[in-house]
C-alpha cells in the first residue's frame, strides 16, 4: 500500500527547506499556523515569521506591501477563508499589483470532513482562475505538492496552491520533475481520456484499472495547473481519444471541468464530462463517506468514461 501524506505536511517541510535557501522567504499566517503547518517555519525563522490573526484580508494586505518591499511572501489559511473571506485584497492588492505572493490554502474541498459545508470550500479554483494573472496549482501527493511549491517560489508573481487536510497516496517516485503549466500525462490510452486535478488524481488511475479490466484504454493525465492550463494536452486529449472526463474535488461550476471545456470547445469539439460537486454546499462526515455520497470515486469516474464511449 502507497504511503499517504497529506500536502499540508508537505508545504510545512518545503517551507523550512525555502527558508534556509533564502532569507527573503517571510511566511504569514491567520492564527492556523498549527493546521497549515507553517508552524514549522516559524519554528526555525521566527524573525520572517508573521501571525496576522484571524484577519484574512489583513494578512494579504501585509503580504502584499513585504512583496512590494522584495520579499517573496508565503500567506496561508484554510481555503475557504484565504480564497473566499480575502477575495478582495487578493484581487487588488496582489494580482493588480502582480505582487510576489504566494497563497498556500489548506484544507479544501469536501475531504475537510467533519467540519461540513461552513469549511469545505468548493469554490477557490473558480475564484483563483478569474483573476487576471493568478496562477493556480493543485497538487496531486507529497511529491508534487513540494515541487510545485518550489516552482511557485522561484516565480515572479502571484500564485494560489490549493493543500488538502486528509493524507493522500503519495503516487510519484522522489525527484519527479513538475513544471508550472504542464501537466503529466501519467498512463497511455486511446479509448478516453480522464483529466484530474489534486486528490483525483489517484481516483483517476484507479478508475483507468477498472476499465482496463473491461477492455478500454483510458489515458490519465494529472493536470496540477488549473492556470495556466495545458492546452496542448487538452487538446491532444481532445483529437486522440475523443472522449474527456474531467475529475476534481471541487464544484463542477468554474473549475477543472470549466477550463478544459473552454479548451476544446472552440479548436477540438469532443464529448466531455465532469466529476465534481454539482451545484450544492457539502456537510459534515467522514472523507471518504462524502467522497462517495458525491459521486467523487473510482467508480464514479469510470462509470462516467463508460457512457461516453458507449459502454455503459
Amino acid at each position: 500500500m502507497a504511503e499517504k501524506i497529506a500536502t499540508r505536511a508537505s508545504y510545512g517541510k518545503v517551507l523550512v527547506e525555502l527558508g534556509a535557501e533564502n532569507p527573503d522567504i517571510v511566511v504569514l499566517d491567520a492564527d492556523l499556523s498549527g493546521s497549515t503547518q507553517t508552524k514549522k517555519f516559524a519554528d526555525v525563522y521566527p524573525e520572517r515569521f508573521y501571525n496576522a490573526g484571524i484577519a484574512e484580508a489583513n494578512m494579504m494586505g501585509m503580504a502584499a506591501g513585504l512583496a512590494v518591499s522584495g520579499k517573496t511572501v508565503f500567506a496561508s489559511s484554510f481555503a475557504m477563508f484565504a480564497a473566499g473571506r480575502a477575495y478582495e485584497i487578493i484581487r487588488n492588492s496582489i494580482a493588480y499589483t502582480h505582487a510576489n505572493v504566494k497563497i498556500c490554502a489548506t484544507h479544501a474541498g469536501l475531504t475537510v470532513g467533519e467540519d461540513g459545508a461552513s469549511h469545505q470550500c468548493l469554490e477557490d479554483l473558480s475564484l483563483m482562475r478569474t483573476i487576471p494573472g493568478m496562477t493556480v496549482l493543485n497538487p496531486a501527493d507529497d511529491v508534487s505538492a513540494r515541487a510545485l511549491i518550489r516552482a511557485a517560489a522561484a516565480y515572479d508573481g502571484p500564485v494560489y496552491v490549493r493543500l488538502g487536510r486528509a493524507a493522500v497516496p503519495v503516487l510519484y517516485e522522489e525527484g519527479r520533475a513538475f513544471e508550472i503549466g504542464r501537466a503529466i500525462r501519467i498512463k497511455e490510452g486511446k479509448d478516453a481520456c480522464i483529466i484530474a486535478t489534486g486528490i483525483m488524481v489517484d481516483a483517476a488511475l484507479q478508475a483507468a484499472e477498472i476499465l482496463a479490466a473491461e477492455g478500454l484504454e483510458v489515458r490519465v493525465v494529472d493536470m496540477h495547473t488549473i492556470k495556466p492550463l495545458d492546452k496542448d494536452e487538452v487538446l491532444a486529449a481532445a483529437k486522440e481519444c475523443g472522449a474527456i472526463v474531467t475529475a476534481e474535488e471541487h464544484s463542477v461550476i468554474g473549475g477543472l471541468g470549466s477550463a478544459v471545456a473552454e479548451a476544446v470547445c472552440g479548436e477540438a469539439p469532443c464529448r466531455v464530462k465532469s466529476i465534481g460537486v454539482q451545484d450544492e454546499f457539502g456537510q459534515s462526515g467522514k472523507p471518504d463517506e462524502l467522497l462517495k455520497a458525491y459521486g467523487l470515486t473510482a467508480e464514479d469516474i469510470a462509470a462516467a468514461v463508460r457512457g461516453l464511449v458507449g459502454k455503459s
